[in-house]
């Protein structure tokens, strides 16, 4: 669980100043290299897209790392906003855990 107070690096932020800005790419490039339109890369780069499975996939493949990689960016960035979210917090303190009985169910 993450119990940081620091705001972990965002997908945007990984993207661009880990991958794009070092290697000299632009977002055009990295859009016809996904195979996507430049505003999927756009919305990826300004943190207004969430990386899904596939897409985590697809830029495993363009950068030659792992899908895991990009997912736990994104997991990261979500338990985060969710532990600092007001509302999200109240969510989750009303949950109660289930308590253990002796008897199991089929």
């Amino acid at each position: 669980m993450l119990l940081t107070k620091r705001k972990p690096a965002s997908v945007g932020e990984i993207l661009t100043e880990e991958f794009l800005e070092p290697m000299g790419l632009t977002q055009t490039a990295l859009a016809r290299a996904m195979g996507v339109q430049r505003k999927h890369v756009n919305e990826l780069c300004n943190d207004r897209r969430a990386i899904t499975a596939a897409t985590a996939l697809i830029l495993a493949r363009v950068f030659g790392n792992s899908p895991d990689f990009w997912l736990n960016v994104q997991r990261r960035t979500d338990l985060w906003e969710a532990m600092h979210s007001p509302k999200e917090r109240e969510r989750i303190k009303r949950a109660r855990p289930l308590r253990k009985s002796g008897k199991r169910t089929a």
